[in-house]
């Protein structure tokens, strides 16, 4: 991995938007190292700033930016139906790579907004990039070099596990299961909680069981040599408790069928959404 201390020494990082995701960036990359010198952010709304080192530059808009400014890499973090009041006044920096964690918009996109020449590249990120645990897939636009893959490659993994693919097309479904993924996970765990209550035990304890035990099988399955339909194996004993709840769970229209049409349905939104 690219070392982060050396990023933005010579040519500062320009992030747009600064909510919880560019946040968590923010603070993946000074804890990795990136001088607070070499750092500037476009945030309109100053409480959704995270407590920030004095030497990093904040600014309310584009128009606030220092004359002559030039960027190594330019990050938009701002949602996607902001998108076309944002991206086209970044453009014309020479040199520079411009990278996007939007849902729903393309290369292309940005292209059309910066100049077809214009290195960009799209990243899909999750919200366990706060906790330094995210996942995000990258896919890169024609005019980006080896060098520029290296460097957003550095910029994500402040946050977590970084992985590419060549199609972007498969984009939408990357969203659709670790972009999303995330809110899944959570409900489970909200669903868990509510059945652990209805089977009598103290909402409280029923919250942390469920919780500890979404969190711990998680992190089994990250450590594990084993995949996870072993893991789910090892946990199942003939005849027994949870051979019975899996019956449930995998029946003909039980979880694995509800599961397919989540990601079906975010799928077909995040096409939606790229206009």
């Amino acid at each position: 991995m690219t070392g982060l201390s050396d990023i933005g020494r010579d040519r500062p990082l320009l992030l747009i938007g600064c909510g919880k995701m560019g946040g968590a960036l923010v603070s993946g990359w000074l804890n990795r190292g990136v001088g607070p010198v070499s750092l500037i952010i476009v945030e309109p709304n100053p409480d959704s700033l995270p407590r920030l080192p004095k030497a990093v530059r904040v600014f309310a808009s584009r128009e606030e930016l220092p004359d002559g400014i030039a960027p190594r890499a330019v990050l938009f973090a701002v949602k996607p139906q902001m998108m076309d009041g944002v991206v086209p006044a970044y453009a014309g920096f020479e040199g520079c790579l411009y990278l996007s964690i939007a849902a729903g918009k393309p290369v292309g996109y940005f292209e059309s907004h910066l100049g077809k020449g214009a290195r960009v590249i799209r990243a899909m990120p999750n919200t366990p990039a706060s906790v330094g645990r995210g996942m995000t897939v990258l896919a890169a636009g024609a005019a980006v070099s080896q060098a520029d893959k290296l460097l957003a490659s550095a910029l994500l993994e402040a946050a977590g596990a970084v992985d590419w693919i060549e199609d972007e097309s498969l984009m939408d479904a990357v969203t659709a299961v670790s972009g999303s993924g995330p809110a899944y996970v959570f409900y489970m765990i909200e669903c868990l909680a509510a059945a652990g209550e209805r089977a009598g035990l103290p909402a409280d304890l029923a919250m942390k069981l469920a919780r500890e035990t979404v969190s711990g099988a998680g992190e089994l399955a990250r450590l594990s040599n084993d995949g996870p339909d072993t893991l789910r194996k090892n946990v199942t004993s003939p005849g027994g408790t949870t051979e019975a709840a899996l019956n449930v769970l995998m029946a003909d229209d039980g979880l694995g069928k509800l599961i397919m049409r989540a990601v079906d349905a975010a799928k077909k939104r995040s096409r939606e959404l790229a206009g």
